[in-house]
């Protein structure tokens, strides 16, 4: 009997030998952690729709930045919880707030580790929206001017990255331009260039208190059946001098990730959502999927599709490999 030409399953009998031909490789380097940042001391406030995830004051988010660098993790992204909000969210780049507190700490205890500051009102306004609002709409250029006094607090402060996810027009000449004005001109800029309104952001909005009070961010998000859209965004964002670009979710937008891929020459970054995790998470629970074997399989998938670093709740988990 003649042996079939092909016979892929030689290289599949063993995991050593899985582990030479594998294509697709992610390292902790390439991960970065989201945190949650809030006043106090020793305050750790479980997220209830996700398991395993805190806000945390500023002496326990040193502790987790040491440890997170102690296992490889490249990078944490800060989004702060303000103990007060207003109209127009001026506590988004209060000097003593949370996230400038934190930068300082980090860079002073945990100098390895790369800082990424999100960038966005919708933690600090009254209303939740990610913008100043005029009427029942966001005024898109009256809130560029309070963006990017945020964007050089967190850089004065320490910040290596700034992270704009408000989707406004324009917001990220903006942020480079009041960042090179005031000095910060090794500050990089990863834009969230492709957002969505997405069904996946809950969590989140739980974990930072941001679900707008009226409305929703369906006018300034990306609209989810578009991928031609992403491209113009994405281009636009590097034209406008963005150091990488994201895409967010992650899972629902492999597609968009791959696409994007393809058109810009800046690192591409994939956030694994608030959603997604949870939703692994709740499957995992009731018994229906192996959530270490989900955790990997997921995450590569976005590296596979085509992203450079990943943003994902998972981050300490994959670089403790748990399996």
């Amino acid at each position: 009997m003649t042996a079939p030409f092909h016979r892929g399953r030689r290289l599949r009998q063993s995991a050593a030998m899985r582990g030479l031909v594998r294509e697709t490789h992610l390292s902790p380097s390439q991960l970065v952690a989201p945190l949650f940042v809030r006043s106090g001391t020793n305050v750790r406030e479980p997220i209830t729709s996700m398991p395993g995830q805190d806000r945390l004051s500023v002496d326990l988010i040193v502790e987790e930045a040491k440890h997170l660098a102690s296992v490889g993790v490249g990078a944490v992204l800060l989004f702060g919880i303000p103990d007060t909000k207003d109209d127009t969210g001026t506590g988004a780049w209060a000097e003593d707030g949370p996230v400038p507190t934190a930068i300082r700490a980090i860079r002073r205890e945990v100098p390895g580790i790369s800082i990424w500051a999100d960038v966005c009102l919708c933690e600090y306004t009254s209303h939740g929206h990610c913008g100043v609002l005029c009427g029942d709409t966001v005024d898109n250029d009256t809130t560029l001017p309070l963006l990017a006094k945020a964007a050089v607090a967190y850089a004065r402060a320490g910040a290596d990255v700034i992270a704009p996810s408000d989707m406004m027009d324009g917001r990220v000449a903006h942020l480079r331009g009041a960042l090179d004005e005031e000095g910060f001109v090794d500050a990089a800029i990863v834009s969230y260039a492709v957002k969505y309104a997405s069904a996946f952001y809950g969590p989140f909005r739980e974990a930072a208190g941001s679900t707008p009070q009226k409305g929703d961010r369906r006018g300034y998000q990306m609209d989810p059946p578009n991928v031609r859209e992403a491209l113009r965004e994405a281009r636009a964002d590097v034209a406008e001098g963005a150091d990488m670009v994201m895409v967010k979710p992650g899972l629902p937008y492999l597609d968009v990730i791959r696409a994007v891929r393809e058109h810009v020459d800046v690192p591409i970054v994939a956030y694994q959502v608030s959603g997604e995790y949870a939703m692994l998470h709740a499957a995992a629970e009731r018994g229906w999927i192996d959530l270490p074997r989900a955790m990997h399989e997921t995450t590569t998938a976005l590296r596979r599709a085509g992203a450079d670093i990943l943003i994902t709740y998972f981050a300490r988990a994959l670089a403790e490999g748990r399996s």
